[in-house]
């Protein structure tokens, strides 16, 4: 899938939203993108993840043992990328605060595992995630995204494939642009601000 195509997946679900945004981060932004709108079809979510698993390295693709993702918003991206890949999926919480596996999901010791995540900002949530993975036993082998927003700033410690790269400016709260402090701030994603 081209950039534009992908795109165009994101508009044809409304998903790419303008306005002033809180990010999970904290940091705020005047494009959003609503990877949950995007994945409420099975087919697009399908689509998308398949593109996704083809840029992933040859090499990479053919370790991949099993897919890990932070809920809630890797739930569903992760799954799809599973199944366009061939093996289990499982998603981590954080019921203390800490991302942990639950509901009897299981890593074997050194089973490789593709990290996915729906949107990377600052890349916090997905190395708190890869820790969480290395500490139920699991050797992370990559990581992938439907989206990077970090303006390639984000390390995560292993290669890293987003479907597209969005170059979107994000402000702290307390240096806005008066064009986007003159909006009111809303905060699309799913973890409270």
């Amino acid at each position: 899938m081209t950039e534009d195509e992908v795109l165009a997946e994101f508009r044809a679900a409304e998903a790419l939203l303008e306005g002033h945004f809180i990010l999970s981060s904290g940091l705020r932004s005047p494009r959003y993108l609503q990877c949950a709108r995007v994945l409420m079809n099975p087919a697009r979510g399908a689509r998308l993840a398949e593109a996704l698993a083809a840029k992933l390295l040859a090499e990479i693709r053919t370790q991949i043992e099993a897919v890990v993702s932070p809920a809630m918003g890797g739930v569903i991206a992760g799954h799809e990328v599973a199944r366009a890949l061939g093996v289990d999926a499982m998603f981590l919480e954080r019921p203390t605060g800490t991302f942990e596996l639950r509901r009897g999901f299981r890593l074997t010791p050194g089973q490789k595992v593709l990290m996915m995540e729906d949107v990377v900002t600052t890349g916090l949530s997905s190395r708190e995630a890869i820790a969480a993975i290395r500490a139920a036993g699991g050797e992370v082998v990559a990581a992938a995204a439907l989206v990077d927003r970090s303006n390639g700033s984000a390390d995560l410690g292993v290669p890293f494939y987003p479907l597209i790269r969005l170059d979107v400016p994000s402000y702290e709260a307390d240096k806005l642009p008066p064009e986007l402090a003159a909006i009111p701030a809303i905060k699309p994603g799913s973890r409270a601000a």
